[in-house]
């Protein structure tokens, strides 16, 4: 399925945007320390770990939004400390607040964690991110043994950036941002096919066997 967004969905994708990640913020304030080392559906992560590569994600899109050439500096991830919800919410209203900044969606900005040298339409990019947060909050959510979906219309949104994602061996490979794609049930609904699409089990829960089909790369 192609990725359409065009110009004209831009105020709408930011909307669906600033929603989604202010839903993690909420699910990241209800995270104690103790629940740093809980393993989540991303292969190998701790709840720690996956939250400060969500941090780091935010302060990195939020800096390519704002006309960052391609520095790899704010895409650094750093350990959590003592006042990771804080620090994950400065982050977050910072990439929300960039991506309102944008006066033109079809502008140019380079993701270079994402793919070095090449640019990207802002409303593309943001559908980029938009996708990573819907997917990063059940990851949130389900590590915490917590049930999360979104709602239709950012399931909408975010279905054809699911499945223009290219699937394969190379989802296999150290890096990868997502696991091989799983099959889904005829019946399975909108927010599952994008979880499968991913590398995501739906049914994932923390107190399954790590490491086995249905873990994902983040």
């Amino acid at each position: 399925m192609p990725i359409n967004f065009t110009a004209a969905d831009f105020d709408e994708l930011r909307r669906i945007h600033a929603r989604t990640v202010r839903d993690s913020v909420a699910l990241v304030h209800r995270i104690d320390a103790a629940d740093l080392s809980l393993p989540t559906p991303c292969d190998a992560w701790t709840l720690g770990e996956l939250l400060a590569h969500m941090t780091a994600q935010h302060l990195g899109f939020a800096a390519a939004a704002l006309g960052d050439p391609g520095d790899l500096t704010p895409w650094t991830v750093h350990p959590v400390d003592a006042d990771f919800a804080a620090r994950y919410e400065a982050a977050a209203e910072l990439v929300i607040d960039a991506f309102a900044q944008v006066d033109v969606p079809e502008r140019s900005m380079v993701l270079p964690e994402l793919a070095p040298g090449r640019p990207f339409a802002t409303v593309l990019a943001l559908g980029f991110h938009l996708l990573d947060y819907a997917v990063h909050g059940w990851d949130v959510a389900r590590a915490l043994g917590e049930a999360y979906a979104p709602d239709a219309g950012t399931t909408a949104a975010v279905l054809p950036v699911a499945l223009a994602i290219p699937d394969g061996s190379a989802r296999l490979a150290p890096g990868s941002h997502f696991g091989p794609g799983l099959a889904t049930a005829p019946d399975a609904d909108t927010w599952a096919r994008i979880l499968a699409t991913l590398g995501r089990s739906p049914s994932w829960r923390a107190d399954t066997i790590r490491a086995t089909a249905g873990d994902a790369a983040c």
